[in-house]
């Protein structure tokens, strides 16, 4: 009865088919495919799902808020472009100052950051720009304050204006070069640019418009200083020798010969000139002005440079949140091209670095001096002078070594050995150029930490609240 049963039941085969099943069966598909019932995937497999889909949806809506921002502040500027100009006028062009952040080796990073999220809209307005940046820390100060003393040179009538040397028949004059300055901005990326900017602004004011040499006045320094020094040959007694007063030519060996009667073997002698340059600029027009002409407006963009492994949280959270940045550098943009400006705000009271300690433990001046204060904690402890001195302790300790193979080398007392013939050891030339290059980027990193370091205030002139105007953001967003 049972197998009666089974023969009568009807076979999967002989099922009745639709007919867009047994179509797609002709076509090749296998026909378990069209048993499969569909079902929820694994646990697992739903936790990838989720997970992979936020992030995605994360990233894709950001940078969608990315390009909406960036295009509704160009579209708000680009009539600008459209106006046209006169046969013998030029755009509006900004001075764009970065300065090399702290403990990072790339020191792009700042001019980066301007060419991505502040340009564009710069560019959809047709305003011109000129990029500088500093190679290392403290270099941005020095070229700033070397540019407003030959300023003042030629404002004292020391120098000439710079011209070019094939003359135009349109050459701007002095005059029209400096109202397009003014016409124009600076723009500061990050609180450590506007640290060295105020460094150079203040010393270009206030120190000696002299023009000096700094690896000229370090060149002096450290001949003086004995590293390169012979060590004293001995005093051979005259009576115990043969009775000749002092030792000749024919009384030593080849290798004394040599040693003795060398070039390399004079005593160095101490420098003539002073390390100070003397300056040759009178009294009376090398004195600091009492006022500063009015300087070009600026503008303050916010900056932070995220370096280390302890920071990744943060790169992960501002790869996810970049429209911020997008929308602080365009309206930074606008606030410039609209010319919303106001006075800069001076600090509370000018003070020393002490002083700001004693009575603001967390070192705030007060005014604009504080922009993007937080900024400074992110790059505490990015470089320490303990790294300089121990790069120069070790450089030190290896150099009589190096010194004392290029002086036998020259003066052919022992033969060079075949590792010397295949890499020639450095000469004593190339060792004083080594050093001199060396003390010049240690005292100089030195030099540049002591003006950004966190803490450290930025460098005020009463001079400056008179001169300097900012670019005010919040009087751009209102439409004022």
């Amino acid at each position: 009865m049972s197998s009666q049963n089974v023969d009568s039941a009807p076979k999967a085969s002989q099922v009745q088919k639709s007919g867009v099943r047994a179509a797609f069966e002709y076509t090749g598909i296998p026909p378990s495919w069209f048993d499969k019932r569909p079902k929820l995937p694994s646990r697992n497999w739903l936790i990838f799902l989720s997970v992979t889909t936020s992030i995605v949806a994360c990233y894709v809506y950001d940078r969608r808020e990315c390009r909406r921002i960036r295009a509704d502040y160009s579209s708000r500027v680009e009539y600008l472009a459209k106006d046209p100009l006169g046969t013998t006028d030029l755009p509006r062009k900004v001075t764009v100052y970065g300065a090399k952040w702290p403990g990072d080796e790339d020191h792009d990073k700042s001019l980066r950051f301007f060419r991505k999220y502040v340009k564009p809209i710069l560019v959809a307005a047709a305003v011109d720009y000129e990029m500088v940046s500093g190679r290392r820390s403290g270099d941005l100060a020095n070229r700033i304050a070397d540019e407003i003393k030959a300023r003042r040179r030629v404002d004292a009538g020391l120098e000439p204006p710079s011209q070019s040397p094939m003359p135009l028949p349109n050459q701007p004059t002095l005059e029209q070069k400096r109202k397009r300055e003014l016409e124009g901005g600076i723009v500061l990326v990050g609180r450590h640019t506007l640290k060295e900017f105020m460094s150079g602004l203040k010393r270009g004011w206030t120190e000696s418009m002299d023009r000096a040499d700094r690896e000229d006045m370090l060149a002096r320094e450290l001949a003086s200083d004995g590293r390169f020094d012979e060590p004293e040959e001995l005093v051979v007694d005259p009576e115990v020798v043969d009775g000749e007063p002092l030792p000749t030519r024919s009384r030593l060996l080849p290798s004394q010969n040599a040693a003795l009667f060398s070039p390399l073997q004079m005593p160095s002698s101490s420098p003539s000139k002073s390390t100070q340059s003397i300056s040759n600029i009178p009294a009376h027009l090398d004195t600091p002005p009492p006022t500063i002409p009015t300087l070009p407006t600026l503008l303050l963009v916010p900056f932070t440079n995220h370096i280390g492994f302890r920071q990744v949280p943060n790169m992960l959270w501002e790869f996810f949140n970049e429209r911020h940045k997008v929308r602080a550098g365009s309206e930074a943009a606008y606030a410039l091209i609209m010319n919303h400006m106001r006075p800069f705000a001076a600090p509370h009271a000018t003070v020393t670095a002490s002083e700001v300690q004693e009575s603001r433990p967390d070192g705030r001046q007060g005014g604009d001096l504080d922009f993007d204060f937080p900024a400074e904690s992110y790059y505490d402890g990015a470089y320490t002078p303990s790294e300089t001195e121990k790069a120069r302790k070790t450089y030190y300790d290896a150099l009589p070594a190096k010194l004392a193979t290029a002086r036998a080398l020259a003066r052919d007392t022992r033969p060079p050995t075949k590792e010397e013939h295949s890499h020639p050891p450095p000469t004593e030339v190339e060792l004083r150029a080594e050093r001199l290059k060396k003390e010049m980027r240690w005292r100089g990193d030195e030099a540049g930490w002591e003006i950004v370091k966190p803490g450290q205030p930025a460098q005020w002139d009463e001079r400056f609240a008179d001169a300097l105007q900012v670019f005010d953001e919040t009087r751009a967003d209102n439409g004022s």
